[in-house]
């Protein structure tokens, strides 16, 4: 009788509650919020995943020139002096435990809808990867950095809003920072929010040369409201647009391909809700 109670529990219980935290994390960081994409070193054949999240590409902006920091535990050059506490505040805050910021090419505004599982989770999973000795060059600031709030942030999430699949999109979309490529700036590297977000437009350059980021709004010419759901979905998990041409990154299509097919589904029904924009 216990095991057949057992069984039906499980049975009835999410895929998120069945995780242990560092496997959330492992999911997050490794697939949904493509912390490697910033975070781990590039070789000439792609990421140098013996050092993987010890500090990776740099990003020569107007605004800034910062270097994907090291976020092992290393004691030395990475977290591993920072508290959990210390941690899960900075990926909300931007704030490092010496109280200096971060760069806004770091999504902490993104991220201030992280659920309180999904901040144990990563800090769980941080903690759990080898530590890699690798100092990274200090940021250099150019001009007075504005804050942002981007659409869809500003107050975390609960784990039972997320049951709803359009809320469940929304908040993969956010955690993922997709409006943060997807969207152009204006001045002062502030992002158009209000007007533009999912327009594309941003040009990112590369070991893979330069690319813009595409409209991933619903608008029928300009964006993806011709395109069906597999082939949205065949462009995020493979690089593939609709016509058949091999996109090209900085988007992390691999770690992408392991998301799951329900995050993938919500994401889609998603997207087809944003504003069009042309």
């Amino acid at each position: 009788m216990r095991i057949v109670v057992g069984i039906a529990l499980a049975m009835l219980m999410s895929p998120a509650t069945c995780e242990t935290l560092v496997e959330r994390g492992a999911y997050l960081v490794n697939s949904v919020m493509v912390c490697h994409n910033c975070h781990t070193p590039r070789a000439p054949q792609g990421l140098d995943l013996s050092r993987a999240l010890s500090g990776g590409q740099t990003f020569d902006e107007p605004a800034f020139k910062v270097t994907g920091s090291n976020i092992t535990p290393d004691k030395d050059t990475g977290i591993g002096n920072w508290s959990d506490a210390e941690l899960k505040r900075f990926l909300v805050s931007g704030n490092r435990p010496n109280g200096t910021w971060v760069a806004p090419i770091m999504p902490t505004a993104f991220y201030t809808v992280l659920t309180a599982r999904d901040l144990d989770a990563l800090a769980a999973y941080l903690r759990s990867v080898p530590p890699v000795r690798h100092e990274t060059p200090a940021p250099e600031y150019k001009i007075a950095l504005k804050p942002e709030t981007p659409i869809y942030a500003g107050m975390q999430a609960s784990e039972q809003e997320l049951s709803d699949q359009l809320a469940h999109g929304r908040y993969l979309l956010t955690i993922a920072h997709c409006l943060e490529c997807h969207t152009p700036e204006g001045p002062s590297a502030v992002h158009d929010f209000a007007a533009a977000s999912g327009k594309g437009g941003r040009t990112f350059r590369g070991p893979w040369g330069e690319s813009v980021s595409p409209n991933i709004t619903p608008d029928p010419g300009a964006g993806l409201g011709a395109w069906s759901d597999d082939e949205i979905k065949r462009a995020i998990t493979q690089g593939i647009a609709r016509d058949g041409h091999k996109l090209k990154p900085p988007m992390a299509y691999a770690a992408y391909a392991s998301m799951t097919a329900q995050d993938l589904d919500a994401i889609v029904a998603f997207l087809r809700t944003l504003p069009a924009r042309n």
